[in-house]
């Protein structure tokens, strides 16, 4: 399925299975959340998300090549579909001034994977809405640096996007996504799990677990934390 961009140019979703965080909308269609503002470029202490650049399509191809960092994925991207899937995040982001964005090290790695928001293509019960979702090389796993970039986009998500709530999914075994998905204040809702329409009934990645967090739960949890310094 396609979209059109500010330009009237047909693009292609960036779709995930997992290690993503979904955000729905009060607004019904994907397109309604078009900006002609220009990328918007997140900062913490220590990353920086950014637009792609043509020196990222090395660097992710490796790790959509690594079977570590695709194992809740159901396969291995091929460079020519990994070059794909950044060119459609960097369109994403100039047609609409957000999207997945390439993240860097301040002062470090210039490029460590993705971490950003989308609108997924398939249906489910939480469906329309926007995602955030991470991918990053395993060489940075354990530093924080996807529940950092994660806080980030969730600030940006309720603050400037005004998006009302916010839930998050991946399959059961996914341990590291499961922590950073509740290091973020997000609340499993057990009667919200589906079954991923994309993949056939009898794969192994196909059940997904579901986690909550609305706006007002994330400005009570900001507030808190913003008292507790």
């Amino acid at each position: 399925m396609s979209s059109r961009g500010r330009n009237g140019v047909d693009t292609v979703p960036v779709d995930r299975l997992s290690y993503t965080i979904t955000m729905r909308p009060i607004i019904p269609a994907r397109d309604a959340l078009a900006s002609t503002d220009p990328v918007a470029e997140l900062k913490t202490t220590r990353l920086i998300l950014r637009q792609w650049r043509a020196e990222d399509a090395e660097p992710f191809a490796a790790l959509n090549a690594d079977p570590q960092v695709m194992r809740y994925l159901p396969r291995l991207l091929s460079r020519a579909e990994s070059d794909a899937f950044a060119q459609a995040a960097a369109a994403t982001l100039r047609e609409r001034g957000f999207g997945l964005w390439a993240v860097e090290v301040a002062g470090g790695s210039p490029f460590i994977g993705y971490v950003g928001l989308n609108a997924p293509s398939f249906t489910a019960h939480f469906t329309p809405c926007v995602e955030i979702g991470w991918r990053l090389e395993r060489a940075s796993w354990g530093a924080g640096y996807a529940s950092e970039a994660a806080a980030q986009c969730l600030r940006h998500a309720f603050e400037s996007l005004a998006l009302p709530e916010v839930v998050s999914f991946t399959v059961p075994a996914n341990e590291r996504s499961l922590a950073v998905m509740r290091r973020i204040g997000m609340q499993r809702d057990a009667g919200g799990d589906f079954e991923h329409p994309r993949l056939p009934p009898a794969h192994p990645l196909r059940a997904h677990v579901l986690y909550r967090l609305s706006a007002a739960a994330w400005a009570a949890r900001a507030a808190a934390a913003h008292a507790a310094r």
